[in-house]
């Protein structure tokens, strides 16, 4: 075995680095001062590796007989989400010191970090093995971290709630996975298996296949009608983790469906798997944004957000072109600063006051005006309004996937711009409880702790910065096309 293949693998290794660096500091410093400093050393660590990261030049090659793809898009949609969980960590901060998680608060780290390494395995894959380990290197380990409250019933629920959907849509997904082995000649190579459908007729096993590995990475992208464990596990998982569920597993489980539906299923578009998207989007984006309006939990209203949100991300796999990749990936960007924001003010309420109901944020600004500004503006991007990121980010999609001229498409964007207005709707619902309900301030007015601040100014400025600069979606659009 040559082993400077790995030397290709270097996100990952830098990735799990940070693993033994805060398993050797985690386990080897007794308690007291010097485990003080695990929480600022750790985020000060994946800040520089975060950079280390993007700053890597692409080689473009393929290791490990063609399993394993170094690419500039690959290395970008990484990129993304190590942003992401520097945003996450920043604000976990104040929580993973609380009396009741200090004591594990190397734990958390060390199965952030392994959820992370399966999820980069995930988007570089171009083997169903390889995508499958990386897809249960991410998917189990998030399952502990979803009952890290040890003493909250809630917490335990969600935990089993969401491993036995795991479980099941990996049973799912392999099913349909022994299915294209047995169409592709025996073969798990996505050029393999795009070179033999493409070979064959269509037939009844192929359309099950596709249905079952369909059905198997939407329960991981929380897609109608694979959703129903969605809002229990967010409301039940500490908000830390419940952040880090919505959007850093979110965007790469979506980077790898477009890779795996476009280059092993992009011959049967059309005529097969093209049709159930359509379905599988639109009920999506619409019962997302319908069950959201019900909701007065605010962590239960991000999770039918996050749906719907989904939903929209799903949109840039219909074009099977690199500028669908490249407005996918800046919808993900854009949905990283926005949601994130979201939950930032969300954690920084919860950790001082315990209260999550939408009620309690009545009157908010007269006692928290910087986190009403904030909140206001995450909901405003999320909900499409100019001149925020989260306009552009839609905009740029929906121009994506009109481009080919297809009819359907067509109509699917009017769906989509429909359900724009509903959505719109729910989120200024969290805008007037803020600022316009009557009443005093249910949250007494506090100061939240700096590393929350620094987190909320990193998505508030990228909020504002993304939508008035350009040059983040050319980048997207630039690497999408070196897939």
């Amino acid at each position: 075995m040559d082993y400077s293949q790995f030397g290709a693998m270097l996100p990952e290794l830098i990735i799990l680095g940070l693993f033994l660096v805060v398993f050797l500091l985690d386990t080897f410093t007794k308690d007291g001062s010097a485990k003080r400093f695990l929480t600022p050393v750790t985020t000060v660590l994946f800040g520089l590796a975060a950079v280390a990261i993007w700053l890597i030049p692409s080689c473009g090659t393929e290791v490990f007989g063609g399993m394993y793809v170094d690419s500039a898009a690959c290395k970008a949609i990484k990129a993304i989400l190590c942003i992401g969980v520097f945003i996450v960590l920043l604000q976990s901060s104040e929580w993973v010191e609380s009396d009741e998680v200090a004591i594990r608060k190397g734990e958390f780290y060390e199965l952030l970090f392994v959820t992370l390494f399966g999820m980069f395995l995930m988007i570089s894959a171009r083997h169903f093995l390889l995508f499958v380990i990386g897809l249960e290197s991410a998917s189990l380990p998030l399952a502990a971290m979803v009952a890290f409250n040890k003493k909250h019933y809630q917490s335990h629920e969600a935990a089993f709630k969401y491993i036995i959907t795991a479980v099941f849509s990996s049973a799912v997904l392999l099913v349909g996975l022994s299915f294209v082995y047995a169409l592709s000649g025996g073969s798990l190579y996505f050029d393999d298996i795009r070179a033999a459908i493409a070979g064959s007729e269509m037939s009844g096993l192929l359309v099950v296949a596709l249905a079952f590995v369909i059905a198997g990475i939407g329960f991981k992208l929380s897609l109608v009608p694979f959703h129903l464990w969605t809002a229990d596990v967010y409301q039940g998982a500490p908000t830390a983790i419940t952040s880090y569920l919505s959007v850093i597993s979110k965007g790469s489980a979506a980077f790898a469906f477009f890779v795996i539906f476009v280059q092993a299923f992009g011959t049967v578009y059309s005529g097969l798997w093209e049709w159930m998207m359509y379905a599988v989007i639109i009920l999506t984006i619409t019962i997302g944004n319908l069950f959201a309006i019900r909701q007065k939990n605010m962590k239960r209203f991000m999770a039918f957000s996050s749906i719907s949100q989904a939903g929209y991300i799903m949109l840039g796999v219909m074009t099977e072109s690199a500028l669908g990749l490249g407005s996918m990936m800046y919808y993900i960007f854009v949905y990283v600063v926005s949601n994130l924001a979201v939950f930032g003010v969300i954690s920084a309420i919860e950790n001082k006051t315990g209260k999550v109901g939408m009620d309690d944020y009545d009157g908010l600004h007269k006692s928290n005006p910087w986190l009403s500004f904030a909140m206001t503006l995450a909901m405003f991007s999320l909900a499409g309004i100019p001149p925020f990121a989260g306009f552009f980010s839609k905009f740029l999609i929906f121009t994506s996937v009109t481009a080919s001229g297809s009819m359907p498409l067509y109509m699917l964007v009017l769906v989509a711009l429909i359900n724009t207005i509903i959505s719109l709707y729910y989120y200024l619902l969290v805008v007037k409880a803020i600022w316009i309900n009557p009443g005093e301030a249910k949250v007494e007015a506090f100061r939240s702790a700096f590393t929350e601040r620094l987190a909320l100014w990193l998505c508030v400025g990228g909020i504002v910065f993304f939508g008035l600069v350009p040059c983040i979606y050319d980048y997207c659009v630039n690497t999408a096309a070196l897939l």
